[in-house]
């Protein structure tokens, strides 16, 4: 491989990728308390929060040698208007590929996307224990905010949800309105 080449391409999500985001995503749900999701979403399911979440965030997929081997997105922090300038960030990756990097340039990618929108904030949720994404999230300036404890209940315990942020960008009087992405 040349260098300062990547073994992956890092490119826009499109609907129709959501079957291979789905066996990514999938092992998560069924199998880990990664995500409190406890049903594995369909496919058309994946397919209409993809093309709902590009109306105005970005929602990046990584691909090696023509599979989908990742990907991250942004979203609403919450839904009250003054909230309107923070988002928060989530990553998944396919066990192959991790500690590889990806998910480092995946959510640098991401994040560019965000600055350049005009969002200030950026938020990261990781279920605890999980050394990756805590490593992962402070090796690029998110700072731990807090943790809610016993936040959530799979597999049969609760767990706690630890919570980062990254300034995206200083605010200075009233910011403009950040725009859509639009895919």
């Amino acid at each position: 491989m040349p260098p300062n080449s990547t073994p992956w391409a890092i490119r826009i999500a499109r609907p129709e990728d959501a079957g291979a985001m789905l066996s990514i995503y999938a092992p998560f749900v069924r199998d880990s308390a990664v995500t409190f999701e406890t049903e594995v979403p369909t496919e058309r399911d994946m397919a209409s929060r993809i093309e709902e979440t590009l109306r105005r965030f970005p929602w990046l997929v990584a691909e090696r040698e023509g599979k989908i081997v990742g990907y991250a997105y942004a979203g609403l922090h919450r839904v009250r208007h003054a909230y309107r300038w923070s988002c928060e960030v989530s990553i998944y990756l396919d066990a192959a590929v991790r500690g590889r990097g990806l998910g480092r340039a995946l959510y640098e990618r991401l994040i560019e996307h965000l600055r350049d929108l005009g969002y200030l904030n950026a938020y990261g949720g990781a279920v605890l224990p999980n050394d990756a994404s805590v490593k992962l999230h402070e090796s690029l300036g998110f700072e731990p905010v807090g943790v809610y404890r016993k936040v959530g209940y799979k597999q049969g315990r609760f767990w706690d949800v630890g919570w980062w942020a990254l300034r995206l960008a200083e605010p200075e009087g009233v910011p403009a309105e950040p725009r859509a992405f639009g895919g």
